[in-house]
């Protein structure tokens, strides 16, 4: 009886924890959108997406929002203050201002999924490295270029996205972009694919 509880309890110590994330885990890469390409239900409904994840994640009591820029709204003025680290503790920028800079360490190796999962990139199948922003290098707004304030679906639009492995078909600065690469063509489930995208956008909280 006495090897037996011993066993057990060698057992249940081997299980791995369900959430490994640091506590300090304030940026992340979405591991999935909402599903709707790139209609995200507006800001509310991207920041809704975001505070999702992270609490499923297990990291709970933190204020997320997208890093995503509108008609009115810059997305560098959304996130807070900083410091950002993501879910394995890494420290991604101390403040806006090295976020926008070449000081900032997002790459593939450390723009992980709220699970501390990396995200797939440029050589996986399928690429998923355009990442959502409508944004400038600097984080603020293009004007047209955001699918319709983060509500339309329609192959009609467009948006920009950046590339969370900082790769893209050249090596010049819009390829290496983490939030300014390229336009998508259109902004439907379908259309995100055609550029090596998949919905994802990155999440970042204030607190």
């Amino acid at each position: 009886m006495k090897s037996l509880l011993i066993s057990c309890v060698v057992c249940l110590t081997a299980i791995p924890a369900a959430h490994a994330q640091d506590a300090r885990m304030s940026f992340f890469v979405t591991s999935q959108g909402p599903g709707d390409g790139a209609n995200l239900g507006g800001l509310a409904g991207a920041d809704a997406h975001c505070r999702k994840l992270a609490e499923a994640a297990g990291v709970t009591g933190k204020t997320w929002r997208a890093y995503l820029s509108t008609a009115t709204v810059s997305a560098r003025s959304r996130i807070g203050s900083g410091p950002w680290h993501n879910a394995k503790g890494v420290l991604i920028a101390r403040d806006i201002d090295a976020l926008h800079s070449d000081a900032n360490a997002i790459s593939k190796a450390t723009g992980l999924s709220e699970k501390g999962e990396p995200i797939k990139g440029r050589g996986d199948r399928p690429n998923e490295h355009d990442i959502l922003t409508g944004s400038t290098p600097d984080g603020r707004v293009v004007a047209g270029k955001t699918c319709g304030d983060w509500t339309s679906n329609s192959s009609d639009g467009t948006a920009i996205v950046g590339h969370h492995d900082r790769i893209g078909l050249r090596d010049d600065a819009p390829s290496k972009s983490w939030n300014a690469s390229h336009q998508t063509r259109g902004c439907g489930k379908a259309d995100l694919p055609k550029t090596g995208g998949n919905g994802l956008f990155y999440c970042f909280a204030t607190n």
